[in-house]
């Protein structure tokens, strides 16, 4: 039984189809995505039923965070794996940046992350759960006109490290840090592109089943990884 934050589109429906592929029933939350949502939580009962639902709710909104996950325990029986995926992600310059951008940036990326896995603690101890935070590589290298997204991040990164230790020994607690996996909706010039590509050993951009796949070895073979963020970025953290 899996919680995925973020789950309608882009990295969380890769990471969702592919819980529920290993056998999980999966739970998609989103804010706004209804209609996409609501498709793939169609498609999933399909291919087995009553295996998976969608809940609407905005993370941004504290005293709601312990409702959703109780909502999955009472429909699944229980919660195995919560995937804190869900994430604001937009220029904040020194200059421009109001109280309004430190609430969203740090509210989803930080904030509701720590509070979803204070909800979820409890059923995950009964069943020696996993909490996987998607991270990013710019945790640790900052980008131009991206502080306050790139503190959160950070944040998350330590809070992973934290949980890690205050959750063990029956909840291991892991992170997931994309690179250039998919590019931002808001688009990007092909300079941009180029020069991201040029600083990628591998040259290349991944795929969301390769940020999936990470977090299917962190549910499954490896049980005994704990409070590690694992980079999964084609070697960008080498250099930049």
């Amino acid at each position: 039984m899996a919680l995925v934050t973020g789950g309608a589109r882009r990295i969380g429906a890769a990471v969702a189809e592919a819980l529920h592929e290993a056998g999980a029933a999966v739970a998609v939350h989103y804010r706004g995505s209804a209609a996409a949502a609501e498709a793939l939580v169609a498609r999933l009962n399909a291919r087995r039923d009553a295996s998976a639902l969608a809940l609407q709710a905005d993370l941004l909104d504290t005293p709601a965070l312990p409702r959703l996950v109780a909502q999955v325990a009472d429909a699944f029986g229980g919660l195995d794996v919560l995937v804190n995926n869900a994430s604001s992600f937009y220029p904040t310059p020194v200059g421009t940046i109001t109280e309004q951008h430190w609430d969203e940036l740090v509210g989803s990326n930080l904030k509701a992350p720590l509070f979803l896995a204070q909800a979820a603690a409890p059923w995950l101890r009964q069943r020696g759960g996993l909490i996987v935070n998607l991270v990013d590589v710019h945790a640790r290298r900052p980008m131009a006109r991206h502080p306050v997204y790139c503190a959160a991040k950070a944040g998350l990164e330590m809070l992973t490290y934290s949980l890690a230790l205050e959750l063990g020994p029956e909840v291991r607690v892991n992170g997931v840090a994309p690179g250039a996996i998919l590019w931002p909706e808001a688009g990007v010039g092909e300079a941009e592109k180029t020069a991201t590509l040029a600083g990628i050993p591998l040259r290349r951009t991944g795929t969301p089943q390769d940020i999936a796949a990470c977090v299917l070895y962190l549910a499954g073979p490896g049980a005994y990884v704990n409070g590690q963020v694992i980079a999964v970025d084609g070697g960008r953290h080498l250099g930049f």
